[in-house]
């Protein structure tokens, strides 16, 4: 038969696949040989093919901007089908990520809260898939702003570092400038140019942008005009804090001023005005 998979194989996959991932999240145990062996009674392909495929489909969901499976490392080089058939699964369980997002809201902050490590860019470490790819499927499917229009992941993020910052200053005896800690996006609105106002232990202040993905740290997202103004002219005090992994294990790093000098700013959007 043709290696070619057709849409109804690509259907049983990619729901096996997000089976497997959703007991993952929820830290439910699964056994991949079996489920492996089940699956191969349904569709006429081998072991292999059948944990390729699943690596495929990793490598898809790293490109949208979606967690994966982490005993299933990605592995490019598929059939575009592959990317319509997730995008289906995606589109008919819009909300399959929602008890995830919500952690963060109305319970208890595990410890340690959140863990900071450095940069994408100042790491000696190569790129899982090749970064072509990602950019390719990051212009197609535009992951950064899927992100930017999920009001309640961005809000459990910020809620995040929110509860980090007061709880930093207060390990560090700064309990009056905890207390005087803003959720600015909530508490004043948009269009300041950061979600959180908060301080260094000596008080100097913090502008904090938060930028949120349950995807991997190399995620594209969007940056406002605004937002870089801001940056540019507070740069001694703003912090860009992304976070990412959020559904899994949220984890953060810290951009500084100038962004350039860890991501490529490309321009999405354009304002037209009538000649």
């Amino acid at each position: 038969m043709s290696d070619a998979w057709s849409d109804a194989e690509i259907d049983l996959i990619v729901a096996d696949y997000f089976a497997m991932l959703g007991a993952e999240l929820n830290g439910q145990p699964f056994n991949k040989a079996e489920r492996n062996r089940a699956l191969q009674a349904l569709v006429p392909r081998s072991r292999g093919s059948i944990e390729f495929k699943h690596q495929n489909i990793s490598a898809v969901m790293l490109g949208l901007g979606q967690p994966w499976i982490t005993g299933y490392k990605p592995a490019a080089n598929f059939q575009n089908a592959l990317v319509d058939g997730v995008l289906r699964w995606l589109e008919a369980h819009p909300g399959w990520l929602a008890p995830a997002q919500r952690m963060s809201s109305g319970r208890p902050h595990p410890e340690p809260l959140l863990h900071f490590g450095p940069p994408p860019t100042q790491r000696n470490e190569p790129s899982p898939v090749d970064p072509e790819f990602i950019a390719a499927m990051g212009r197609k499917y535009d992951v950064a702003e899927h992100d930017a229009r999920n009001r309640a992941l961005g809000k459990a993020g910020e809620e995040l570092v929110l509860h980090h910052e007061k709880r930093s200053l207060h390990a560090a005896g700064r309990e009056d400038l905890a207390d005087r800690v803003r959720w600015t996006a909530i508490q004043d609105g948009d269009g300041y140019g950061f979600d959180i106002a908060s301080y260094e232990s000596n008080g100097r202040e913090r502008l904090i942008e938060v930028k949120t993905t349950n995807g991997w740290e190399r995620t594209p997202f969007h940056i406002s005009r605004n937002e870089l103004a801001v940056a540019e002219a507070r740069r001694d005090d703003w912090h860009l804090v992304r976070v990412w992994s959020f559904a899994r294990s949220p984890q953060a790093y810290v951009l500084r001023f100038p962004l350039e000098a860890h991501v490529e700013l490309t321009a999405a959007s354009f304002l037209a005005g009538l000649r």
